[in-house]
């Protein structure tokens, strides 16, 4: 039992609580802290939510947690720390929650995991040529002359270029190490010191793209990262390379990706797009070189028990007056998802 347990309530998707904690996490909850009784709060502007508010030390937000902009901040005149049950905070927070100094956590670390492990996935297997081979056995349903169709697949020293040394892309590096590939990075805060400790080269990012067999994204959205791989850069991937991205839609220039995909000039993993959900009739849907899912390279399922952990286990820390173990601050916003 902690020192003392401070007023929490919940603010996230209105399911989202249930596919969170099992019963011995709710009964962890309630032993760390004193749970507001009221239901999740979906909706900072209501008055019972304001009622609420009113009385909370620590939110744990989730996926579709409200704004906490300033209206919501007076509201919570007892509010110390948000503790995020997922990754991103940036969508969650006004610019009101930093200047009040809240103490801020993320589970992206927790997160970060089935991330990875679906981009090594899809890395191998695009490698081995599997969706091409996959989309002509269903369409011809007859014996597939392999050797002869795709003489060139196979992952023997494939060169994989990631684009970002973030939490996940570090942990695709770790991922990929027992494999016989060649790594190379591209992130301008990665300096070639940590870069040998990871086992990776670097390269400044045209470099990595023309050079590489597979480009995999790993960059935080921001302005300055919005648009990255434009027209001109997709231009610089060679002929059958393949580009995955389970960062952001936005990282890329869309209609120009859809150009280069209809072209059959390269082929792509897109786990997210620009927009997060296609029209029913983008031409992505038919292309036998595209491999498309609906943003499910995150945490799914059980997976979802690994962010309650996080959440449960610096709600711990907060209130033993300990450091939190995954804390954001403003300033972190640049470099972060």
């Amino acid at each position: 039992m902690p020192a003392r347990r401070p007023r929490v309530a919940l603010a996230m998707a209105a399911d989202l609580p249930g596919r969170l904690f099992t019963a011995e996490r709710w009964e962890r909850l309630r032993a760390l802290a004193e749970l507001c009784d009221e239901p999740v709060l979906t909706d900072f502007t209501a008055a019972s939510a304001r009622a609420v508010l009113a009385r909370t030390e620590v939110l744990l937000t989730g996926w579709g947690c409200p704004v906490l902009d300033g209206a919501a901040l007076a509201a919570a005149p007892r509010l110390r720390a948000v503790l995020h049950a997922a990754g991103s905070v940036r969508g969650h927070f006004g610019a009101a929650a930093w200047e009040r100094g809240l103490r801020v956590s993320t589970a992206a670390e927790a997160n970060a995991g089935p991330v990875a492990e679906y981009t090594v996935a899809m890395i191998l297997l695009a490698g081995k040529g599997v969706p091409a081979a996959a989309a002509a056995y269903r369409r011809r349903r007859e014996r597939i002359d392999l050797l002869r169709e795709f003489p060139g697949v196979g992952n023997h020293g494939r060169r994989i270029g990631l684009v970002g040394a973030s939490r996940v892309g570090r942990r695709v590096i770790e991922l990929l190490r027992p494999h016989d590939l060649e790594v190379t990075v591209s992130d301008p805060y990665l300096d070639e010191a940590e870069a040998r400790r990871l086992g990776v080269r670097t390269a400044e990012l045209d470099a990595l793209l023309r050079d590489s067999d597979l480009v995999s994204l790993h960059a935080p959205l921001t302005e300055r990262t919005r648009g990255l791989i434009d027209g001109r850069r997709l231009a610089l991937l060679r002929d059958g390379a393949w580009l995955v991205n389970t960062a952001r839609g936005a990282l890329v220039d869309h209609p120009a990706l859809v150009r280069e995909l209809v072209r059959g000039r390269i082929s792509a993993v897109l786990d997210v797009t620009e927009p997060d959900v296609l029209p029913a009739g983008s031409p992505l849907f038919g292309l036998d070189n595209v491999v498309l899912t609906p943003h499910i390279a995150g945490a799914q399922g059980n997976e979802l028990y690994r962010l309650a952990d996080t959440v449960l286990d610096e709600l711990a820390r907060y209130a033993a007056g300990l450091p939190l173990a995954h804390p954001v601050t403003r300033a972190d916003l640049d470099r972060i998802a």
